[in-house]
């Protein structure tokens, strides 16, 4: 497990993520599926707006996320029948802006093809004040289009997700909880300007900024 911001990609499955600058390994061993959905105080705490209680009913409620970036908008469908201790989390700290004037702070251009972003540090070392488990592992993949959890290992997940810009191959670890439904050019397009291989080569800061201005939730 790296702790080393912006470590270099030593298999094709490797994510940072906050919370001490997370990584998860390339095969790491698979959580068993949670009983219940339980967000549990973590460090750091960054941006701290508070740890949420899961409420199911409310969960259960279908919405769209729209994240208004300085490259043009991404939207995506949450899974919330798939993943609803994640996407609850996400519209938890999406409503209280805490994604809101950050930016993505990591891109992959080779083996796997990420956006990384949910750090209001822009460090990759950046978390809620909480974590919680993972979902939605049986059988994920990870086509053009997935957001997904980031993580450093099992039932670790705090604010940092991730974009898939195009089909990539990573282990069924990082829980997938939304399909994008508008903004894959805007990815791609991003993906197409190149990072700066700080953490090594096809790994690194976008070359085009990728700067959150807020991120709007909508019922559907």
């Amino acid at each position: 497990m790296l702790r080393k911001p912006g470590a270099l990609l030593a298999a094709s499955a490797l994510l940072l993520l906050g919370t001490a600058t997370q990584a998860a390994a390339d095969t790491p061993p698979p959580a068993a599926p949670s009983a219940a959905c339980t967000y549990t105080p973590a460090v750091p705490a960054d941006n701290f707006k508070g740890i949420p209680v899961f409420d199911p009913v409310k969960a259960a409620r279908p919405y769209r996320a729209t994240l208004r970036t300085g490259q043009g908008a991404i939207t995506f469908r949450a899974l919330t029948d798939k993943a609803p201790c994640t996407t609850y989390s996400f519209k938890f700290l999406a409503q209280r802006d805490y994604f809101d004037r950050s930016h993505c702070h990591r891109l992959t251009t080779a083996r796997i093809y990420v956006l990384q972003c949910g750090d209001p540090t822009g460090t990759g070392s950046g978390g809620p004040g909480y974590s919680f488990p993972d979902e939605n592992l049986t059988g994920a993949t990870y086509p053009a289009g997935t957001v997904a959890m980031a993580n450093a290992g099992p039932n670790t997940n705090g604010s940092q997700f991730f974009f898939v810009w195009k089909d990539t191959k990573l282990s069924p670890a990082y829980t997938p909880f939304g399909r994008v439904t508008a903004g894959l050019d805007v990815l791609q397009k991003i993906a197409a300007g190149g990072e700066d291989d700080q953490n090594g080569p096809g790994d690194g800061f976008p070359s085009l900024p990728v700067n959150i201005k807020r991120v709007q939730i909508k019922s559907r």
